[in-house]
């Protein structure tokens, strides 16, 4: 008597970092009676790690490109060039942006998120958000090719992403610009010790780029700050938090107050059993994280193990990093910051080790199999 084959379709919602780890180990493992599909705008990932280097002119835009086409081949999934738009959870279905419904029986979501823009509607300086990656690029470039001869360019977001752009962007255009960061009192590198914090104003200070403490609206000219400040702008450099898209609260999904897909531990979500979730668009209901791509990049393999618990059978893993996670920040002259909880290190040799992390993680990710 023969058994009735009963294929499941499993999704990867997103070309995000985690979903990297999740290809290398479905081309270890061919599939075992399920469809596999990647759904991704783009054919190509942008490793987000290296885009400040690429900014100041260390790499050249082939460095940081991840062949997602490749790898989805290699895996055995189906390559959708498209962007979920919608999700009902209850019905386990996707809208594209192709208008296209697409049922699952498995789903990851490492979509990313984005940056509100809204403030700064009444700027009339070019926005550029740091989020989609792509956009950042395509922007940048564009902003070269033109830029005024002393340009103005306030770097909005006092993270490791915004000390890291304002740097980057201030060594690109070799002086020749105003570069001044901005946040609000108290959020400077808030996650990091003081000794980091000091090592990161000396490096903005040997560049003479001002570090200013308000919230900062868009504005004829440029910004304002919430002290009436007035910024003058010909690019604002948006490296604020990261939001969830705007479908993933419609989804039916459990999630924050803010709209992000509550997990656990196991990146499952934790209202739906088909549907896992890793990266900026998570909020962990068991311990805070940040949202920083070193977060998504560790969370891969477990995702991928408990994808294939959740098809096959097997144990749930939990993705638990350390209380002190490492931290390498570009300074965009070939020297880096290091965090670690407590320690902090500055200089060439820390630059030399984030350069080998970050070019051996996009080499291997030709590597599969």
């Amino acid at each position: 008597m023969n058994e009735r084959h009963i294929s499941k379709r499993v999704i990867l919602a997103g070309g995000g970092h985690a979903h990297l780890a999740v290809l290398h180990r479905w081309a270890r493992e061919p599939a075992r009676g399920e469809d596999r599909l990647l759904i991704t705008p783009q054919a190509h990932a942008l490793y987000s790690g290296m885009v400040p280097g690429w900014m100041a002119g260390i790499y050249p835009a082939e460095a940081l490109r991840i062949d997602l086409a490749e790898l989805a081949a290699r895996a055995g999934a189906k390559l959708v060039p498209a962007e979920v738009t919608g999700l009902d959870a209850a019905r386990q279905c996707l809208t594209l942006s192709t208008g296209e419904l697409l049922d699952f029986d498995l789903l990851s979501l490492a979509t990313g998120g984005g940056i509100d823009l809204a403030p700064f509607a009444g700027s009339t300086a070019t926005i550029l958000p740091v989020r989609p990656v792509e956009g950042l690029i395509s922007g940048w470039e564009a902003f070269l090719a033109a830029a005024p001869r002393q340009p103005a360019i306030p770097v909005i977001g006092g993270g490791a992403a915004g000390v890291e752009l304002a740097l980057a962007a201030q060594a690109r255009l070799a002086g020749a610009a105003t570069v001044t960061l901005v946040c609000p009192r108290g959020d400077f590198l808030s996650g990091h010790h003081l000794r980091v914090r000091r090592l990161a104003r000396a490096a903005l200070n040997r560049r003479g780029i001002a570090l200013l403490h308000g919230l900062a609206a868009g504005a004829p000219g440029g910004l304002v700050l919430d002290d009436g400040e007035l910024l003058p702008a010909d690019l604002v450099l948006l490296a604020t938090g990261s939001r969830p898209p705007g479908w993933l609260a419609a989804s039916g999904l459990a999630c924050s107050a803010q709209g992000f897909a509550l997990v656990g531990a196991d990146l499952r979500s934790v209202s739906h059993p088909a549907v896992f979730a890793a990266g900026d668009i998570v909020e962990r209901t068991d311990r805070p994280l940040p949202r920083s791509g070193v977060h998504a990049v560790k969370a891969g393999p477990v995702l991928a193990a408990n994808l294939a618990a959740a098809l096959h059978g097997g144990t749930m893993q939990s993705y638990q990093p350390g209380l002190r996670t490492l931290y390498l920040m570009s300074t965009a002259d070939r020297r880096a910051i290091a965090s670690w909880g407590g320690f902090a290190l500055a200089g060439r040799a820390v630059w030399w080790l984030k350069d080998r992390i970050d070019r051996g993680f996009v080499r291997r990710q030709g590597r599969l199999g």
